[in-house]
């Protein structure tokens, strides 16, 4: 499969089938190869061969679907062309499997987490009954993750294995059957009729297993007895004896709690022993927290001087109304909590509650206040992982303290503004407690860090559970309920947005193309579900909301949505604007009222912004809810999860894209390509990106992407990647100095010296070559050969240039050092005032730097000495070989080679020297005028005849001298015994390594003896121009270091050969460069006539 498709060993076959590819209404019978990062097909038919790669990061769209003409296929959509594969053996498996990869692909798009999941991956082994390890190893990750998600289990919790089994139900006396699920810390059950009943039974709390005696009524029964005295009965298990084994493994491996006080601890609490306290608490009125605790008493220990950690729900500290004087509000509240405690006393309580229809019930008729944050703890999971971590929370409060980052500073902005209408965020016990739990959590998960509404979501939890409680609740809904809700580009909540529009053209198509005219779902939407409505409603409604919503999940939001949509369908049908539609649906929000909360009602502002003459109509919550399941209750939680996977591929490819849009509008303007070849340009980049990062030996390439930065910055490649992309779309292509030429480009754009470009810095350099003027391809080239890009290694010398370079760069690391002490002052006083780091003070900089940078002109350039300026030569023979008119390119570079020599040495005279006394000049040009006739073609003659003619047109030197040496060299062949193998030879010695192979020795007839010879310079050439004593020696140390030439030199005299202005004026367009780019990097296949064409053969 590699060898087929050209891929790499490290690339990962899951699995293959055989099926039809439709091109047009033609069947193509073939096999489909689906690997972790591609998807490929092959068919050889009738002399006909096909074949296709996609990258699964470029699937836009994956659906499978029966129409007339394609019965049964599966679509993979980019963003170019559709792609259908039909007449699959088992197309659910294979469906099933592209989702998952397409899947990965898309959580490598959103973060680096995709590319570690693909690096942990096993490797591909010989397939077992034709299943790779690897796709057996994500068919288990599926399974986990349905596991996890139906019973809200820590993140970390890996499933065992399950069997089908019978559950003995006390409350009805029923046996119900279902399925029992085994995992290395919980024993679950799910029922196979929905809602009939649900089980949870954390290992932790289990303390007899054994196997009960079987019988007809009871075949192969299985009992556990929990710490709290609950027992559950299972009955009808296959393999009763490998069952027990496996769970008394694993309860071998539990933690068992450390000592009776850390059980005191719990035992007052709603925690798993909470199910044997449950008689004691249906005398009095159950707790909502936890009493005053040790982990409380370390918090305000190392608290001292703040004010002290909120130990229980800041509703109960800051309630102002007294409950004598509620009445009948009051009385149904402790209708309420009876009701629950009835419940607790049929179904248990704690983790080990049976959960049935009857608990969803009770949920929907409201939970007391009393005990909300119970019930939030146990519903979502939240609780599972608070008794797993114990004292977590007190540590990352600990190591949080006093630390800044761009986190905390948005915190500090948003902590005074949540929920500042009620009595509990009005004083410094809520606002700390609030700041606490926001910064702890941004340590926890730096991917995260803060987003806004995070703030007005932690804030409600405070006000009903203590604040290790509501830490752990935002866990749960920040990782587990609401997936990518938070982050930086609320990828979550967009997805939902888009499966609310879905929902909306089912249920309600009459509205939703109203909708979509005047742009409503996309603005209302993220308000409703990134703060579950807390922010648009009055709070007392709003947390009814949440109740459901920890019991429900994400189905209940959808359904209250369409809820409200469906009950102002008229009105909104008769807006004419956005602005209209939004006052409608405020005007609503604001109108839902709870009449049976006992809390003071909060004002809303919301409302205040809409008026009307009539008084507006009431809504109750709970009739809302009502309404909501009996019009929509048919969702289902496995339908939204795939309703999500579908909308995730939309959205991660949108955010890409306005990415791509954002980038290319931010450089157009100083770059010479257009829109459509900058984006072409970014793909190409961004493919090289992907690729190192899947195909790369390492997990490095994943962390040059951080989701913080700006869009231009999230994408960059190293040295390896921009040598293979420079090879593949350079104008200069130098054969087998490319990739030193490169290495040069890369250190010349690599301004910050971190060792990676990003895309702007990338496509500045190729603009320099292809759309730069004859003066801005010279000058690029030119800084090519100068420090920084020219390195030690390349040259050794290089003294003026790099003396240029050293003050420069000292003088820039002087200027830096004297910043960062500054900035150490700086962020030295704003920590002891307690304000922010410098991150926007060092972006401020690097912006200003950038917009006021003085513009480089020809002149700022230092000059060139004679190592790199041989350096430039042999780039300059290098780019020619192979052109149509390489003779003539030759000739004229020999000639400008020539020409600059001569004006190096005359610029020596005028360099900054001490002067020699006149008798030793006078002894000089003796020894110049012999050594003139010793070697008529040594450097000094050159010098000599430059010397006579100061004041001539170097133009018309410079064609006199080539002349002659035209004349020299007809007398010279290689051939000759005294020719170029020498070391005392006029001829440079030719390095055998470094010229090309298809370059014939009639190439070097065309080049003058009298200049510097380009065939290729290797490191033992001798250089034309050298004094004749040290001629046999390697340049490297005969080299004159006051020799040197400046850019306008190097200008003027390339100026004077038609052929080089011709060369370097020569327009070329980089898009068929592009094009073979993409079919390299895979890019290509997606299934438009272009590129079956291209690989179709017959």
């Amino acid at each position: 499969m590699r060898k087929q498709f050209g891929m790499p060993e490290v690339e990962k076959l899951v699995n293959y089938y055989s099926c039809s590819y439709w091109k047009g209404r033609v069947p193509r019978q073939g096999w489909l190869y689906l690997t972790v990062n591609h998807l490929c097909f092959y068919s050889f038919l009738l002399g006909k061969e096909v074949t296709l790669v996609v990258q699964w990061v470029d699937v836009t769209q994956l659906e499978k679907n029966a129409t007339l003409l394609f019965p049964e296929c599966i679509k993979v959509s980019t963003r170019d062309s559709e792609l259908y594969f039909s007449m699959f053996l088992n197309i659910n498996e294979t469906f099933k499997l592209m989702e998952q990869l397409a899947n990965i692909a898309m959580r490598q798009l959103l973060d680096n987490e995709g590319f570690l999941e693909d690096k942990s991956l096993p490797k591909p082994s010989k397939p077992l009954k034709n299943i790779s390890a690897l796709k057996r190893d994500l068919d288990a990750r599926a399974k986990n993750d349905w596991y996890r998600a139906t019973f809200r289990l820590p993140k970390d919790e890996r499933l065992d294995g399950h069997t089908d089994c019978t559950l003995w139900t006390p409350f009805n006396k029923m046996h119900i059957p279902g399925q029992m699920f085994v995992s290395n810390n919980y024993i679950c059950f799910a029922s196979k009729a929905e809602e009939a009943c649900h089980l949870i039974i954390p290992l932790r709390e289990v303390a007899v297993v054994e196997k009960a005696d079987s019988s007809s009524v009871l075949p192969r029964p299985l009992s556990i007895s929990t710490k709290s005295k609950m027992t559950f009965l299972f009955a009808n298990l296959k393999d009763r004896d490998f069952l027990v084994q496996r769970i008394s493994d694993f309860l071998q491996r539990t933690p068992s709690k450390k000592s009776d006080g850390s059980g005191r601890k719990w035992k007052g609490s709603f925690s798993d022993t909470g199910c044997e306290e449950f008689p004691e608490f249906s005398s009095i009125s159950p707790p909502a927290v936890s009493p005053t605790s040790t982990l409380n008493n370390q918090l305000v220990s190392f608290c001292t001087g703040e004010v002290p950690t909120a130990s229980q729900g800041l509703l109960k500290l800051f309630r102002r109304d007294s409950e004598e004087l509620l009445g009948p509000k009051a009385a149904k509240e402790k209708m309420k909590e009876e009701s629950w405690n009835i419940h607790f006393f049929e179904y248990g309580r704690g983790m080990c509650m049976y959960r049935t229809a009857k608990t969803r019930e009770l949920v929907l008729k409201g939970i007391p206040e009393n005990l909300r944050g119970e019930l939030w703890l146990l519903f979502s999971g939240a609780w599972n992982e608070m008794v797993t971590f114990p004292g977590y929370y007190a540590e990352l409060v600990e190591k949080s303290m006093g630390k800044y980052s761009l986190a905390t500073e948005e915190i500090e902005r948003d902590v005074h503004r949540s929920m500042p209408e009620h009595p509990a965020f009005q004083n410094e016990l809520g606002i700390a407690a609030l700041r606490r739990v926001l910064t702890a959590y941004a340590f926890r998960n730096p991917t995260i860090g803060y987003c806004q509404a995070m703030n007005i979501v932690t804030s409600v939890l405070l006000l009903y559970c203590n604040e290790e409680e509501a830490f752990w609740l935002l866990v749960a809904l920040c990782e587990r309920m609401l997936p990518d809700y938070y982050n930086s580009r609320v990828v979550g909540a967009l997805v939902d947005q888009g499966i609310f529009e879905e929902l909306t053209r089912d249920y309600l198509p009459q509205l939703s193309e109203k909708m979509q005219e005047l742009g409503v779902i996309s603005t209302i939407s993220l308000s409703w579900f990134l703060t579950l409505f807390l922010s648009v409603m009055p709070f007392e409604s709003a947390v009814v909301i949440v109740d459901c919503f920890f019991y429900e999940g994400i189905k209940l939001i959808l359904q209250v949505s369409l809820a409200i949509l469906d009950a102002n369908m008229e009105k909104l049908l008769n807006c004419c604007d956005e602005g209209e539609a939004m006052t409608v649906l405020g005007r609503y929000l604001d109108n839902v009222i709870n009449r049976q909360s006992i809390s003071p009602p909060i004002p809303h502002l919301h409302a205040l912004l809409t008026s009307g003459d009539e008084p507006p109509l009431e809504i109750d919550i709970f009739e809302l809810i009502k309404t909501s399941y009996e019009k929509f209750s048919n969702l289902r939680a496995d339908d939204i999860e795939q309703m999500r996977f579908k909308q995730r591929l939309k959205v991660i490819q949108s955010l890409e894209d306005t990415a791509k849009r954002s980038v290319v509008r931010a450089i157009s303007g100083d770059i010479g390509f257009s829109m459509e070849e900058l984006e072409e340009l970014y793909m190409v980049f961004k493919a090289k990106h992907l690729t190192s990062c899947y195909w790369g030996s390492s997990h490095t390439a994943a962390a040059h992407r951080d989701q913080s930065l700006p869009y231009l910055e999230q994408y960059r490649i190293d040295l390896e990647q921009f040598r293979e992309l420079f090879d593949s779309l350079t104008l200069w292509s130098c054969g087998l100095h490319t990739p030193v030429l490169a290495g040069r480009m890369f250190r010349l754009l690599d301004e910050n010296r971190d060792s990676l470009i990003n895309f702007k810095e990338f496509v500045t350099g190729m603009s320099g070559m292809y759309h730069g003027d004859l003066t801005e391809k010279l000058k690029l080239l030119y800084k090519l050969h100068l420090p920084p890009a020219l390195i030690s290694e390349e040259a050794e010398s290089a003294l003026e240039a790099t003396s240029y370079f050293t003050e420069d760069i000292s003088t820039e690391e002087a200027a830096t050092q004297e910043d960062r002490g500054g900035r150490n002052e700086d962020s030295k006083e704003k920590e002891e005032k307690g304000t922010s780091p410098q991150d926007y003070r060092y972006y401020l900089r690097m912006w200003a730097k950038e917009k006021y940078s003085k513009k480089e002109t020809i002149k700022d350039l230092p000059k060139m000495n004679q190592e790199q300026f041989i350096e430039l030569c042999k780039t300059l023979y290098n780019m020619f070989s192979e052109d149509p008119v390489e003779q003539e390119l030759y000739h004229a570079i020999a000639t400008v080679a020539s020409l600059l020599l001569r004006i190096g040495e005359v610029g020596k005279k005028f360099s900054n020297r001490p002067m020699k006394k006149t008798d030793d000049c006078k002894a000089n040009n003796t020894q110049d005028a012999v050594s003139e006739e010793e070697s008529p073609m040594s450097e000094h003659s050159q010098n000599s005849a430059v010397e006579q003619q100061p004041q001539a047109d170097p133009g018309d030197g410079a064609s006199g001298d080539i002349q002659a040496g035209k004349t020299q060299q007809e007398k010279q062949t290689p051939g000759d015994g005294d020719g170029g193998e020498g070391p005392g030879s006029p001829i440079q010695l030719l390095s055998d390594d470094e010229t090309k192979d298809d370059m014939s020795m009639s190439s070097y007839s065309m080049v003058s003896t009298g200049s510097l010879q380009c065939e290729d310079i290797a490191d033992d050439t001798v250089l034309v121009g050298c004094e004749a004593s040290s001629s046999a020696a390697r340049y490297g140390s005969t080299i004159d270091t006051d020799w040197s030439i400046s850019f306008e030199q190097v200008l003027a005299s390339m100026l004077t050969e038609a052929a080089l202005v011709n060369y370097f004026e020569k327009k070329v367009d980089i898009g068929l460069k592009i094009k073979e780019q993409k079919k390299v990097e895979r890019q290509f296949s997606s299934s438009s006539d272009y590129d079956l064409s291209s690989s179709v053969s017959g």
